[in-house]
């Protein structure tokens, strides 16, 4: 099974399309998980047995867990431990946005696929494909390629014309046509940009999206579904994490979430 088609069956089995977000910031956590020796992963514990069913995907932003050093980094370990042996059909992502020089990505590969274990990472394209290559060679891992971003500053460099594209384009292109050779890349499409999510669509025809922005940051679900469902009614991964796990019931919420979201396929 290639790691596009793991996630494509866990969506299936579910009938969902959400990803949560394991956004875990220790300030944010409630009062009660604070005062456990492993705040993150009993908080991430419960949210994960909370949201599972109605999971295809479960996102871990590594800047929460790193921000606390090697105890947060262990309590991360613990998290997707967990997912691989409670949940191992569920399709895991590791948001770090990597990128460097090859022999350092080589470092991540190994730090972020074979000891962490996760099934897919966020990186960024701005070294291009030969400081990548680790990452692309891997064609068991996902590989979630930044192309258009969700952020309201996005478009500082990703509009900037190149040939007579923008910027978000021609990665676009490039990740699809060039760098796809394992069919294991996919790429991050906000859905705050409904719009670019569409040509994008058009460019690189089924390619899976992971598309952050909705819930807290305010993208619409039923644009997003127009402009990024593939021909076969699938190909994106819907993230939103401090809506669902800060939630008054992250269950509900969740369930809420892959009921709307399903509404509009």
């Amino acid at each position: 099974m290639s790691i596009i088609a793991k996630y494509n069956a866990r969506s299936d089995a579910a009938n969902s399309l959400l990803c949560v977000g394991l956004d875990s910031q220790i300030e944010h956590l409630p009062e009660s998980f604070r005062q456990n020796d492993l705040p993150q992963f009993s908080f991430n514990r419960w949210i994960i047995e909370q949201t599972a069913g109605y999971a295809a995907a479960f996102k871990a932003n590594i800047a929460f867990y790193e921000a606390r050093g090697t105890q947060g980094l262990h309590e991360l370990q613990l998290t997707i431990n967990y997912l691989r042996d409670r949940y191992p059909d569920i399709f895991t992502i590791c948001d770090a946005k990597r990128a460097d020089i090859g022999s350092t990505n080589q470092a991540y590969v190994q730090a972020i696929f074979d000891v962490m274990g996760f099934d897919a990472v966020t990186l960024h394209p701005y070294l291009g494909r030969e400081a990548l290559q680790p990452f692309l060679s891997r064609a068991d891992k996902g590989c979630i390629v930044l192309c258009r971003t969700s952020n309201p500053g996005a478009g500082e460099f990703q509009d900037l014309q190149v040939s007579g594209k923008p910027l978000w384009l021609v990665v676009a292109e490039r990740v699809s046509q060039e760098w796809n050779v394992n069919d294991n890349c996919m790429l991050v499409v906000g859905a705050t940009y409904p719009d670019e999510m569409r040509q994008i669509r058009e460019t690189v025809g089924d390619m899976t999206f992971l598309v952050p922005g909705i819930g807290a940051q305010g993208g619409d679900i039923q644009a997003t579904m127009r402009a990024g469902l593939n021909k076969d009614g699938i190909g994106i991964i819907i993230n939103a994490s401090r809506s669902i796990i800060f939630a008054r019931s992250p269950a509900e919420t969740a369930r809420s979430f892959r009921d709307d979201i399903n509404a509009h396929r």
